[in-house]
C-alpha cells in the first residue's frame, strides 16, 4: 500500500528590502545556506533545518512515486542497456601521437589512452584511469587532459565536488609517476608554454568568476607562482589556451558581448602580455586562428552574423585587418578551422548547420552534403595542419552520433564510427520533421520532432517539447538514446527553436535577450499551440522540460501558459532570477549583466520582475511540476528551485497537480558524473511523465 506522506511545508521567515521604491518581499530567504554552512563537518541549527526541508521534499517523491519505483527501475535498465560497455572513442592525431579514450565492462568512467598508430586494441598506454581516481568520491570528473610539447607530461583537471572548481594535477608518463604540483582553486582551462612552465587560471573564491592567469614552473609551490594577468571588470572572465600552430599563448577575457585578447609569443615566456587590440567599449566579439604570418579573425566588428578578416602578426591594429570573407545577411558564422591550404568554416543558414570548405590558394568553397534535412554537424579535433582531411561530427533525431574523416580534395567521407545501440537502431523507424509555427509578432519559429512511424495525429499523443532559448545557444537537433523509451512507446519528442538562441543566426538571439526576453517564453507558448491545433498532442498529454536558463523558461511558462500542460518539468531551474540578479556576491551575477539587465536599473527590474518565476507565483491553478536541482550547484544554486517550489505550495488552487522537487545532495549543475548512473536523473523524469500517462497503458516486460 502507498503510505500518504504529508505534503512537505517550508516555514515562512519574514525577510523584506527595499528598492525603487518597492518593498520585496522573500519569506523563503531563508533556504538560502552559505558555502561555509555546506561545507561545515558539523551543520549548525540553520543548516540542519534547510536540509531537513530538502529531505523531507525528496521523501516526498519517493512516496509519491513509490508506486511506479519498478517502472523508473525498468526505464534506468533500459537506458543503460543501450550502451555499449566496451566501447574506445575514435583515436585523434595531435603532436605525433593518437589518443583516444576506452571504457570497459562494467566501469563508470574510461582509460584516457595514447598510442604510436591508429590502434586501440594494442600497443597503448593508459595516461589516466579514472575508474581508479574516482573511487573515493560520489562525483568525479576530469576536464581536460593537456601533453606537454616533448609529450612527456600531462597536466590534467580534476573536479570532485561538482562546484566547477578544479585542482590541476601532472604526471611523467615516462615513468608513470605523479607529480607532487597541484594548483588548486583552478578553472579547467591551462595550457603548456614549454616542457617546464605551465599556464592557468584561478577562480574567486566567492563569486566563482574566472579572474586570474598564473604561470606555475614544475616543481614549485602554487604560493610561488607567477600572476601574468588579473581581470578586475567583474562583467569578465578568463580562459588561456595555445594556438594550434603552437606559437602563442592566448589570454581570452570574455563578457557576453565583448571579447578581449592578450597574447604571448611562446619564445618570450617570460615577457608581458600584449593586447590584441585595446579592449573596447562597444560590443565586439571575435576569435583568432594563427597560421604562418598572419591572424585570422572571426568578428563580428560591423558584421552582425560574423565576417573573416586577417592581419600580419607585426601589426595586429584594427586599421590593419582585411576581409577576407564578408558578412552574409542570412548565414552566421560560429567557428574556423585553418589548415594549410584549407578553411573549414561552421556556419548556420536555413536553421541548419552547415560546414563549408574553402580552398585557400584557388578560392574555390564548397558545402559537406549530409542527406538528411533535421541534423547537426560540427567540426571535431584537427590538431594538424598539413592534411586534407578534416575531423567532423554527424547525428541527426534518427542518426546516433557519427564521427567522419572528410577529404576536402577529393570530396570523400569516410565513417570512423557510429556510436552503437545496444539491441539495435533502425533510423526508418522513426520520422523526423521540421515545422514552423508562427510567433504572436509574425515570426516563424521552428520545431524540430521526431516520432514512431504510423502514428496517427488525432491529439491523443503524449509529446514532450524541449526549449532553452538564451545565451545565443542553438537547440541542435540531437540524437537521444534515452528517448528511444519514449518514442518507441508512442511519445513525439520535440524541440522549440525559440528566440534568445541562434538556431536562425545572431539577430534570433537578440530578440530573445535583455528587454525582448518576452520573446523567449510565447515563442514556447505560441509552439505549443501550434503543436496542439495540428493535433500532433493535446494540453491533457503535452509536458515541458527544460534545465538551467530553459528552466528559467518553465517557471515562466508554468506561471503564465500552465493550463497547456499536463505537466512541466524544471531542471536545475533560475527561476529564483531578479534575487539573484540584485546579488552580485552570487556566482556569475555580474557576467549575466548583458544577457538579462542589470536589475539595479529600474528599467530592467520592473522588467525583470514580471517574469522572475519566484516573484511571479500566483494563487491559481498549476500542472504538474518535477523540479530537480544539485546541493552542490554553482551555476543555479539549489535554493533557487526550493525557494520556488515553497512558495507554490503556498499559494497554488487546491486543483492542482502533484509538486515535486528533487535536491541531488551529492550532485551539481550537470549532475552525477559517470556514464551509467548519469541516467537516474533521466529515469525519474521520464517514470513521471508515465505516471501522468498512467503507466498501466504501458507494458514493463
Amino acid at each position: 500500500t502507498n503510505i500518504k506522506m504529508q505534503v512537505p511545508s517550508a516555514t515562512k521567515i519574514e525577510h523584506t528590502y527595499e528598492i525603487h521604491d518597492e518593498t520585496i518581499e522573500d519569506s523563503y530567504h531563508w533556504l538560502r545556506l552559505t558555502n561555509d554552512q555546506k561545507e561545515s563537518e558539523v551543520p549548525d541549527q540553520h543548516t540542519t533545518d534547510v536540509i531537513n526541508y530538502l529531505n523531507d521534499e525528496n521523501a516526498y517523491v519517493e512516496t509519491t512515486m513509490g508506486s511506479i519505483q519498478h517502472v523508473k527501475q525498468h526505464l534506468y535498465d533500459e537506458i543503460v542497456a543501450r550502451i555499449k560497455k566496451d566501447d574506445d572513442g575514435v583515436p585523434y592525431l595531435r603532436n605525433g601521437l593518437y589518443y583516444f579514450h576506452k571504457y570497459e565492462q562494467g566501469q563508470e568512467y574510461p582509460k584516457y589512452c595514447r598510442s604510436e598508430i591508429d590502434d586501440t586494441t594494442e600497443h597503448y598506454q593508459i595516461m589516466l584511469d579514472e575508474n581508479i581516481l574516482s573511487k573515493d568520491y560520489d562525483y568525479y570528473k576530469i576536464a581536460r587532459i593537456n601533453p606537454s610539447p616533448n609529450n612527456q607530461l600531462i597536466a590534467f583537471a580534476e573536479d570532485n565536488v561538482s562546484r566547477r572548481i578544479y585542482t590541476t594535477k601532472f604526471k611523467n608518463l615516462e615513468t608513470g609517476e605523479m607529480l607532487t604540483d597541484e594548483l588548486k582553486g583552478c578553472s579547467p582551462a591551462g595550457c603548456w608554454g614549454d616542457d617546464l612552465h605551465y599556464f592557468y587560471v584561478t577562480k574567486d573564491k566567492e563569486t566563482l568568476l574566472s579572474d586570474k592567469v598564473w604561470v606555475h614552473r614544475l616543481g614549485d609551490d602554487q604560493s610561488q607562482d607567477r600572476l601574468v594577468y588579473s581581470e578586475d571588470d567583474t562583467k569578465y572572465s578568463l580562459y588561456v589556451y595555445k594556438s594550434k600552430s603552437e606559437q602563442f599563448i592566448f589570454i581570452v577575457c570574455y563578457s557576453t558581448l565583448v571579447f578581449d585578447y592578450l597574447m604571448l609569443d611562446v619564445n618570450n615566456l617570460h615577457g608581458e602580455f600584449q593586447h590584441f587590440i585595446p579592449r573596447e567599449t562597444i560590443p565586439h566579439e571575435y576569435s583568432l586562428y594563427h597560421f604562418n604570418d598572419k591572424f585570422y579573425i572571426l568578428t563580428n566588428y560591423n558584421a552582425k552574423n560574423f565576417r573573416i578578416m586577417e592581419t600580419p602578426v607585426t601589426d595586429t591594429s584594427k586599421d590593419s585587418w582585411t576581409e577576407l570573407i564578408s558578412h552574409r545577411e542570412d548565414v552566421l558564422v560560429k567557428s574556423l578551422v585553418v589548415f594549410e591550404q584549407y578553411m573549414a568554416l561552421e556556419e548556420i543558414f536555413d536553421v541548419k548547420s552547415h560546414i563549408r570548405i574553402i580552398n585557400t590558394q584557388t578560392g574555390d568553397d564548397h558545402y559537406i552534403d549530409f542527406g538528411e534535412d533535421v541534423y547537426t554537424a560540427y567540426i571535431s579535433r584537427n590538431y594538424t595542419f598539413d592534411t586534407d582531411i578534416l575531423r567532423f561530427n554527424y547525428e541527426s533525431l534518427t542518426t546516433p552520433s557519427s564521427t567522419y574523416d572528410y577529404n576536402m580534395n577529393d570530396r570523400t567521407k569516410i565513417l570512423k564510427k557510429m556510436s552503437e545501440i545496444v539491441g539495435g537502431h533502425n533510423p526508418d523507424d522513426y520520422v523526423s520533421e521540421r515545422l514552423f509555427a508562427e510567433a504572436e509578432d509574425g515570426s516563424s519559429i521552428p520545431i524540430s520532432i521526431v516520432y514512431k512511424k504510423g502514428i496517427k495525429k488525432d491529439g491523443t499523443n503524449p509529446l514532450v517539447l524541449e526549449g532553452y532559448g538564451a545565451y545565443g545557444i542553438s537547440y541542435d537537433p540531437y540524437f537521444s538514446r534515452p528517448k528511444i523509451s519514449l518514442l518507441s512507446r508512442g511519445f513525439i519528442c520535440g524541440m522549440a527553436h525559440i528566440r534568445g538562441g541562434e538556431d536562425k543566426g545572431r539577430k534570433w538571439y537578440e530578440d530573445g535577450r535583455l528587454l525582448k526576453k518576452w520573446n523567449t517564453f510565447t515563442d514556447f507558448r505560441d509552439v505549443s499551440l501550434h503543436l496542439i491545433d495540428n493535433q500532433y498532442t493535446s494540453p491533457d498529454h503535452l509536458y515541458a522540460y527544460g534545465g538551467s536558463a530553459g528552466g528559467l523558461l518553465m517557471g515562466v511558462v508554468a506561471n503564465n501558459y500552465g493550463d497547456l500542460y499536463n505537466g512541466i518539468v524544471l531542471d536545475v531551474p533560475f527561476v529564483d532570477t531578479l534575487n539573484t540578479m540584485l546579488d552580485e556576491s552570487i556566482p556569475l551575477t555580474t557576467g549575466e549583466f548583458d544577457e538579462w539587465g542589470n536589475p539595479k536599473n529600474k528599467e530592467y527590474f520592473d522588467y525583470i520582475k514580471s517574469y522572475s518565476p519566484y516573484d511571479q507565483v500566483k494563487h491559481q491553478r498549476y500542472p504538474n511540476l518535477l523540479v530537480m536541482s544539485g546541493f552542490h550547484d554553482s551555476q543555479v544554486q539549489y535554493w533557487e528551485p526550493a525557494k520556488l517550489v515553497a512558495k507554490l505550495r503556498e499559494l497554488k488552487k487546491e486543483d492542482s497537480g502533484v509538486i515535486l522537487m528533487k535536491t541531488d545532495m551529492t550532485h551539481g549543475h550537470g549532475g552525477a558524473s559517470g556514464r551509467f548512473k548519469v541516467y537516474k536523473d533521466t529515469a525519474l523524469v521520464y517514470s513521471f511523465y508515465f505516471m501522468l500517462e498512467g503507466v498501466e497503458n504501458y507494458t514493463w516486460d
